[in-house]
């Protein structure tokens, strides 16, 4: 029977599909459970490789993402100071990300895409701010004219002042919650919902926010030794 025979076959291609999907998505969480034994716990990477052995302090055994048993100066061994840091590097590392985004894209726009925004170069662009007309964020009027330092600096301070506050202290939002990754609410998309996901994703914010750190830094340097922007 012609009918029964497309039946039969339709079953197997949907068989077929199904499998290959399963077996995808376990593929996948072997992978990310993998990656999550190698970047935590006694076997995870280490600053030396292999030569780390007899070199990683006893302090540093992996629980946190990002860490590869160096600490040469002993900052990490108060678990006070440790908790500090981490919470100050993390924050910093994320300022980072954002910070060379922004440094970059204006130029980027600018040379390449034919966007104005009066002056791209990141160290230039709030200049413009003390001259005739201030400052308008991307090129635009509409958006926000500024023209008063004064009145950005005083936003600036009470909208981060209270932003900080209201991370460090959970507000109505995030009690409960860990102030570096409270997930919950400010997780819409769910990325924080497979633990062995989270854990990943974590090591690649510190390792990333790390990188930024340093790209900043390197901007800073290039601006002073060369008056340019990084584009």
């Amino acid at each position: 029977n012609p009918f029964d025979n497309r039946l039969k076959l339709t079953s197997m291609q949907t068989a077929v599909v199904v499998n290959s999907a399963v077996l995808a998505q376990t593929k996948s969480i072997r992978n990310v459970s993998r990656n999550a034994v190698e970047w935590y716990g006694p076997d995870r990477a280490k600053w030396l490789g292999p030569f780390s052995e007899g070199d990683v302090p006893s302090y540093l055994t992996g629980e946190f993402p990002g860490d590869y048993g160096w600490d040469t100066a002993g900052l990490s061994a108060d678990p006070e100071t440790f908790k500090a840091y981490r919470e100050q590097e993390l924050i910093h590392a994320r300022w980072a990300m954002l910070g060379a985004l922004g440094c970059v894209t204006p130029e980027i726009l600018s040379k390449y895409g034919g966007v104005s925004f009066g002056e791209s170069v990141w160290f230039k662009a709030g200049s413009q701010i003390f001259q005739e007309g201030g400052l308008d964020y991307l090129g635009n009027s509409n958006l926000i004219h500024a023209q008063s330092i004064l009145a950005i600096l005083g936003c600036q301070v009470v909208l981060m002042g209270l932003i900080e506050a209201y991370r460090v202290n959970g507000g109505p939002l995030g009690e409960g919650l860990d102030p570096l990754h409270p997930g919950d609410k400010f997780d819409p998309l769910g990325l924080a919902d497979d633990p062995d996901t989270f854990a990943e994703l974590k090591v690649k914010e510190i390792k990333n926010g790390r990188l930024a750190m340093f790209s900043m830094f390197g901007f800073y340097v290039q601006a002073i030794v060369t008056g340019k922007g990084p584009i």
